[in-house]
């Protein structure tokens, strides 16, 4: 059935697989055929990985590559995304894969495996947005073979594609598909189900890959080593010249650096490993062992030399090598910046006769003008701050923030918010890690008495930010994750999730006793000089009405990292 879209003209079905589905189909103007690919609905669910793919292959549309299949489109059609390549057959049959020639004269699959080294080398230099890209579905089915100028030549398809997914996605799809097939009575079903999970390395099944360009290597090794022998490398396997002692070229070699289960050790120049083998002496078919005579000569045993020093071969001459810092590469990345509210200087009475025995006494205290940010910081605010310093450390190797108790991930070297949580607070986050993203703000973070002030919004004998009595529909509390911030009505400052959503950092140490010192030292207090706890304040998502008290006070280890904890910046207010 023909169907046209705004551009093409869907001429038939070509195959499926777990990325979508393949059509030949023909460009409505320029009468031009395309291989093109409706990219399967399930790819779509997570939006921040989906708007990202579409970021990176506008960028991968560039590359232009002798064996690899060129890119010329990327459309969406109401619900549907879609990809189109080069359609590389001579007629409206599809190419051969890289399958079809198992077992092929040695010759043709080395110029086949030249070729696609030389793709992927190519993909491997090439980079987006400062990292190296990567291929991620390297198989035979991927690898089209087509003539051109009148010699059998491989193209690499599908580039960039199996960015769209996780390792434990494209196992579920590779399994629903599986079954589907195999409940039809597809040929040949299960083989393709292996020949896709096997071409995943170890550590993409473990789901820690560090290095997508390893990856690739390891999934080529598995598919000449597939293309070679007709099997899988699975467990302990024979090597390719076992199998077939044809062979002349040292593949063995090949394919063992390439299937390494240590991503480090596998060829980083894939091309030049693929033509070394080639220089090699080739491997003989036929081995002779000529016979030996024994033949007994007169011998002489010859004395060693003197040796007037026989400990100086175990010297070792002491250098100190200077040290040289290494050069961090400075990325411009700008902020998101934060309405601030500026809070007016002045007497406020901060503490509770009526509360905890660390919140007495009750006493009057003076503050200067400051500023604080309308509402606590949030994921996407924190994740450029973490782009700019390569990682979750501070420059004192101090964590900043612990990913798996956050809803920020790093997926492939690239850190990903987990859909619809980009406006939420972030959580996770240390002190450590709230003071230095408001050192990279130009900000810093609230004192307890800055704080606290804040929160009563003008109301001097506030139970709660506000006023006498707070309902859960004014607040964050005793509920099950963090809501987006300002879903909640503000204060009477205009401040926003001063009770509830997360616990917030203040800069004070925490002292139990500090307010019978604050009393004595009313004037800007900033907290004992030294303790073990830093304190929190607010209340958070899970925590009961109790702790939403505007003189609530709460501690914790400065290094604590939970998806309670979150901060928001405060700034000095000058007078003009």
């Amino acid at each position: 059935m023909i169907s046209q879209l705004e551009e093409y003209v869907l001429i038939r079905e070509i195959n499926k697989s777990p990325l979508g589905t393949l059509y030949l189909a023909e460009h409505h103007l320029l009468k031009r055929k395309v291989a093109l690919k409706f990219l399967s609905p399930a790819l779509r669910a997570d939006f921040t990985t989906f708007a990202r793919f579409q970021e990176e292959i506008a960028l991968l549309a560039s590359l232009e590559h002798p064996y690899i299949a060129r890119l010329q489109n990327v459309g969406l059609q109401e619900d549907s995304c879609y990809v189109a390549y080069d359609w590389l057959s001579s007629n409206e049959e599809p190419c051969k894969t890289l399958y079809d020639y198992t077992g092929a004269d040695e010759s043709l699959l080395f110029s086949f495996a030249c070729q696609i080294a030389s793709a992927l080398d190519a993909i491997h230099r090439f980079q987006i947005c400062g990292a190296p890209a990567s291929h991620l579905g390297v198989k035979g089915s991927n690898v089209l073979i087509h003539s051109k100028e009148g010699k059998l030549t491989a193209s690499l398809t599908d580039t960039g594609l199996m960015r769209l997914l996780s390792p434990g996605s494209f196992l579920l799809l590779l399994l629903q598909e599986c079954a589907q097939e195999i409940k039809s009575a597809v040929p040949n079903a299960s083989r393709r189900f292996w020949q896709s999970f096997h071409a995943l390395s170890p550590e993409q099944k473990l789901q820690n890959a560090l290095s997508l360009e390893a990856s690739d290597v390891y999934a080529f090794g598995v598919m000449f080593y597939d293309i070679l022998t007709g099997q899988m490398p699975e467990g302990r396997f024979p090597l390719p010249s076992e199998v077939r002692p044809d062979l002349r070229y040292d593949w063995d070699s090949l394919l063992l650096s390439c299937l390494d289960p240590h991503p480090e050790m596998r060829p980083k120049e894939l091309e030049a490993a693929v033509e070394k083998i080639a220089s090699a002496s080739p491997r003989s078919t036929a081995i002779s062992i000529p016979s030996l005579k024994l033949q007994l000569k007169p011998t002489e045993i010859v004395r060693p030399q003197f040796e007037p020093d026989p400990g100086a071969i175990f010297q070792t001459e002491n250098v100190v090598v200077r040290y040289q810092p290494v050069i961090q590469e400075t990325k411009a990345i700008d902020p998101i910046a934060t309405e601030m509210v500026i809070i007016p200087g002045g007497e406020f009475y901060r503490g509770s006769n009526q509360g905890g025995r660390d919140e007495s006494p009750r006493h009057q205290i003076h503050l200067d003008p400051f500023a604080l940010d309308i509402h606590p910081v949030t994921n996407e605010q924190l994740v450029r701050f973490l782009e700019v310093m390569g990682g979750e450390k501070d420059g004192n190797n101090n964590d900043i923030i612990r990913l798996r108790e956050s809803r920020i991930k790093r997926s492939g070297g690239k850190l990903i918010i987990e859909s619809g949580y980009a406006k939420h607070p972030v959580v996770g986050v240390t002190w450590y890690g709230a003071c230095a993203y408001a050192r990279w703000v130009g900000k810093r973070l609230p004192t307890e008495a800055e704080w606290e002030i804040a929160a009563c919004g003008t109301i001097e004998e506030a139970l709660y930010p506000t006023g006498a009595t707070l309902e859960r529909s004014q607040a964050n509390f005793f509920s099950a994750d963090t809501t987006a911030v300002m879903s909640y009505p503000e204060n009477a400052y205009g401040l926003y999730d001063m009770a509830g959503n997360v616990y917030e950092w203040c800069n004070d140490w925490y002292d139990f006793h500090y307010y019978n010192q604050s009393v004595q030292e009313p004037n800007n207090p900033k907290g004992p000089l030294q303790g073990v706890y830093r304190v929190l304040r607010g209340g958070c998502w899970k925590s009961l009405k109790e702790d939403m008290r505007c003189a609530h006070r709460h501690r914790n280890n400065p290094g604590t990292m939970n998806g309670t904890c979150g901060f928001r910046c405060a700034a000095d207010v000058k007078s003009l």
